[in-house]
């Protein structure tokens, strides 16, 4: 092969870290190549270790930094020129230059007071490769430019340290997530809900799991169970504090898991629904059933979930039997009007990120108008209409959801929504739509947390780094 001159300094990109173009220093005295980066830290499971970091690529723009990560290869103990050891992570990763492109291992390290961002020691040379050590730039050159260029606005899909908070890691949405994550190179940790606690101050918040404060994820999806809502919001609070991008705000959950707020938040955004009356006293009960229109009609507790709590009442007498029975309890109720024309038939529209992504009917058993999996209904695909698109996608936004699970009723005068659920169960929808549902919300997740485009540069000159006044290259051995 013909040979391949470098000098003492080149120019050199890693895409695989998302680095366009990286000033390096190439040093035979040093047999280990490394990339001097900052927050350092190692994540993911025993089976499949990665690290993260981040790197400022332009040694005079600290305000220009990278986040990246990779497969964590090893972790070595390494002897610079001065004697000074250090034990370092180690990855492998593609480097390009001068049109061609091999795998090296880089160990990283912090040395923000180094003129280069990248030494590149012997062992990452190619055989043809010969080093001119008294001339540089033999290669072409790059520019730190690219870095702030307008058309780079696609972001690297890096590794990302995702965490589902539940209590049930068994269950079928948990265990797709899951899949779904590691399948696009991002690990997934599963926290029990009712064992996380808190330290709650103004700087250095933290949520601690087991004895141990946990550590930043770049986001969290909530699936927070009925019985613990205000304790299991409470944490979403608290990772919410500390900039941590939750799928599900706490906001969100507490509004769709209270019926009453969420339906009073639907009507003050204009959303088709079934007339809702709500009163406390045992008097108004007549009044109640004649807002709704009369029976027959729905009574459903504040905080009923699926399908548990909901009660057709087909005549004014049964439903006040039932308004005194649930008086008695102590127990807040709605009453709805019944939207006969749906026929024991609901639809749940799926909507990820503001889009709707998947829609089934459900119908109830014959006996039974609740429509809900839960309560042995049946499911099947629907096209719906753009009126029943637009309510479920407002519905959400309405709720402040980036997931959400939207059932609604067709009426006879258009969509009604029924109900929006912070935490959908995806095993029905992805069984009938055949669709990837969990893939969808790991796409939606890593465009939410994806690094924005850096700030524009304001200096208009560059200095060489040797007049830079930075630290010269310690060689390592």
């Amino acid at each position: 092969m013909p040979q391949f001159t470098l000098g003492w300094e080149e120019w050199l990109s890693l895409p695989d870290l998302d680095l366009p173009a990286i000033r390096a220093k190439v040093d035979t005295g040093a047999k280990t190549s490394a990339l001097h980066a900052f927050a350092i830290e190692p994540f993911g499971s025993a089976e499949r270790p990665m690290v993260r970091f981040a790197i400022h690529p332009d040694p005079q723009d600290t305000g220009l930094e990278i986040i990246c990560s990779a497969p964590l290869k090893d972790r070595r103990e390494i002897t610079s020129s001065n004697g000074e050891t250090e034990m370092r992570f180690v990855i492998e990763t593609d480097v390009t230059m001068g049109g061609r492109t091999w795998p090296i291992e880089v160990t990283l390290t912090d040395r923000g007071g180094m003129a280069y961002r990248m030494l590149l020691g012997r062992s990452a040379l190619l055989p043809e490769m010969i080093v001119a050590p008294a001339q540089r730039l033999q290669q072409p050159q790059l520019s730190y430019d690219v870095y702030h260029a307008s058309l780079r606005q696609r972001p690297h899909r890096r590794a990302l340290r995702l965490a589902i908070l539940t209590r049930e890691a068994e269950n079928y949405s948990t265990r797709r997530l899951i899949e779904a994550a590691e399948a696009r190179g991002h690990t997934m940790e599963v926290i029990d809900t009712s064992r996380c606690y808190m330290n709650i101050r103004a700087i250095g918040g933290e949520v601690h799991y087991d004895g141990r404060p946990l550590p930043h994820y770049d986001a969290v999806i909530p699936r927070i169970g009925a019985s613990i809502t205000s304790y299991g919001t409470a944490v979403v609070r608290q990772f919410e504090s500390l900039g941590t991008y939750c799928l599900a705000g706490s906001e969100g959950i507490t509004v769709s898991r209270d019926k009453l707020h969420a339906h009073q938040v639907l009507a003050r955004h204009r959303i088709g629904m079934p007339t809702t009356a709500f009163a406390r006293s045992p008097k108004d009960s007549g009044n109640v059933i004649a807002v709704v229109g009369g029976a027959p009609l729905v009574l459903k507790l504040l905080e009923s979930t699926q399908g548990k709590g909901v009660v057709l009442a087909e005549t004014k007498k049964a439903a006040e039997s039932v308004i005194s029975a649930f008086q008695g309890l102590k127990a807040d109720f709605l009453v709805q009007s019944f939207v006969k024309e749906a026929a024991g038939e609901d639809i749940r529209c799926l909507v990820v990120g503001g889009k709707v992504v998947a829609a089934m009917r459900r119908r109830g058993k014959p006996d039974d108008f609740r429509s809900n999996l839960h309560q042995g209904g049946t499911a099947e695909p629907v096209r719906i209409s753009k009126h029943e698109r637009e309510a479920a996608i407002k519905a959400a936004r309405a709720m402040r959801l980036d997931l959400a699970g939207v059932d609604l009723l067709r009426g006879a005068d258009g969509p009604k929504v029924l109900e929006v659920n912070s935490s959908p169960g995806l095993e029905g929808i992805e069984r009938v739509s055949r669709k990837d549902i969990a893939g969808l919300i790991v796409a939606h997740i890593e465009a939410k947390v994806a690094p924005r485009p850096p700030r524009p540069r304001s200096r208009t000159r560059r200095d060489p780094p040797e007049a830079s006044g930075l630290a010269a290259e310690a060689p390592e051995m």
